[in-house]
């Protein structure tokens, strides 16, 4: 096949059967990609974010929710604008790669490969932690519900896109519905004072249980909203993954924009109510601070142990949301990649009949179990389970942090470029919401390499990173494919709107 060099890397001819083995079929609407958005994040608010309360206290994690809220705002206005005028499956990729060229384009790529990898992997041992408490399975069963729901929702994304997004809005309609009867129930038994603020700071500085509440606002000083970010990322993280989804939106230069507003507005909503109400009810947020399940403990708290289980059960559902749409970022997302040639071509065949990525589905899934089985192995059970739900999810976050630098400064970079580029859509909040965006994911990445008990899972990423790299510099970058992606940016977006 001829090859042709550009710059420093080199692209590979090919005819339109590599395309045609390559389809997607669109399908997605306003109300499909505003579930898409909603669905990849609501499990945060079902666990995940109570981790905070042990690092910030109460009020430590309320500030860093608020400060972490506007980092979200400026990304989801700059993202919908960038999604708008390049509407291609590639997403943070296709902007960096418009933006900053093709190593650009394929580190912020490889960041939301990781993010997307490993952020299933954290929501199924939540999964697991739920369906095991309920059902009274022990600890040793875990990995039974991981492969379980992997299977089946691999499955059900590879059964082709109507299905998916149909079960997308039915799965995250559930997930709402469900916490709203949990904030309902909560309030007649919420006393803020009393539970929320019932953590202190002990002598050596660790979180202390305060008998009858009534605690300070921040227990641990500005440093434990700073510590808190992180978990307050677990509130939203994900919603960047809708432009993932351009390729398979009915209209996605005017349906993208909306889908990510709307998203964003539910979100949060639901992420200071949650806070809020979970944590003002027995037995406090001190319990819920290291609570693997911390909706099923509401749950418990408001109606016991017989019912709550039947509860937590519908709560599942929360989990299972999340689960599903980033399984369906994820092929989206190693897709995109290979078909522009970055990752190895045969992850981007798509489904004869289906028009699913299915390859990269099956081989994104099987690597994160294979970690999880490796993580479990050498740690055992229980604290196998802890580095899952707990380190991961600080892995997960680190990519997502520097996947999101990256597209902040891709926003910036196009509108100072390509200022004429046709723009449906602009943010309302411009450079400035792009600039407070890296400000604020670079302190959280700053806080997260601070803290020892996290800074091997950022060293794993980095090095993992390294690799990648280094692949790409030796083979990937003269295996390049002319994808949509790439045409845009090599022509100035004269072409490369739509998929071959």
């Amino acid at each position: 096949m001829k090859q042709t060099a550009h710059g420093s890397v080199t692209y590979t001819e090919v005819d339109g059967s590599y395309f045609a083995a390559r389809g997607l079929r669109r399908h997605a609407g306003v109300l499909a990609l505003w579930a898409l958005g909603v669905g990849a994040v609501i499990s945060g608010h079902f666990s995940g974010w109570n981790l905070g309360l042990a690092t910030g206290g109460w009020g430590g994690l309320f500030l860093a929710t608020l400060v972490i809220t506007v980092m979200y705002l400026g990304l989801a206005f700059s993202i919908a604008e960038m999604s708008a005028a390049l509407p291609h499956t590639g997403a943070a990729y296709s902007f960096a790669r418009s933006a900053m060229g093709p190593w650009g384009g394929f580190v912020t790529g490889l960041c939301e490969n990781v993010e997307y990898v490993l952020a299933p992997t954290v929501i199924v041992s939540f999964i697991g932690a739920y369906l095991g408490s309920i059902f009274g399975f022990p600890t040793a069963h875990q990995p039974v519900f991981w492969i379980a729901t992997y299977v089946v929702f691999v499955w059900l994304n590879v059964h082709g896109v109507a299905m998916t997004f149909r079960v997308t809005v039915a799965v995250t309609v559930a997930a709402l519905a469900c916490l709203v009867a949990f904030w309902l129930s909560a309030l007649p038994s919420a006393d803020f004072s009393r539970w929320a603020l019932d953590i202190g700071a002990g002598p050596d500085g660790a979180p202390v249980r305060l008998q009858g509440g009534g605690g300070p606002f921040l227990p641990f000083g500005i440093a434990g909203v700073l510590a808190s970010l992180p978990y307050a990322v677990w509130l939203f993280l994900a919603i960047e993954e809708l432009p993932l989804a351009a390729e398979e939106s009915l209209d996605p230069r005017r349906d993208m924009p909306k889908g990510l507003v709307l998203g964003m507005a539910t979100l949060i909503l639901s992420a200071f109510l949650t806070m809020w109400l979970n944590s003002s009810i027995p037995s406090g947020a001190f319990a819920l601070s290291t609570s693997t399940e911390p909706r099923l403990d509401g749950f418990k708290a408001i109606y016991g142990e017989g019912i709550a289980r039947l509860l937590a059960l519908v709560a599942v559902v929360g989990l299972i949301a999340s689960f599903h749409t980033i399984i369906f970022a994820k092929g989206r997302q190693i897709y995109s990649l290979s078909r522009a040639g970055y990752f190895p071509r045969a992850l981007s065949l798509t489904h004869g009949a289906r028009k699913t990525p299915h390859v990269a589905m099956v081989v994104g899934s099987l690597v994160g179990l294979v970690l999880m089985a490796v993580v479990w192995g050498v740690l055992g059970p229980e604290r196998g389970t802890a580095v899952i739900s707990g380190m991961l999810l600080n892995m997960v976050v680190f990519a997502a942090m520097v996947s999101y630098v990256m597209q902040a400064v891709s926003f910036i970079v196009l509108r100072r470029v390509r200022p004429q580029m046709e723009r449906p859509y602009r943010s309302p909040f411009g450079i400035p919401g792009a600039v407070a965006t890296i400000a604020i994911a670079l302190v959280t990445l700053g806080f997260q390499l601070a803290d020892p008990v996290y800074r091997a899972g950022v060293i794993a990423v980095a090095v993992w990173f390294a690799v990648c790299i280094a692949y790409f510099a030796l083979v990937g970058r003269h295996r390049l494919v002319l994808s949509p992606e790439e045409k845009f940016a090599m022509t100035g977006g004269r072409s490369g709107y739509e998929s071959h």
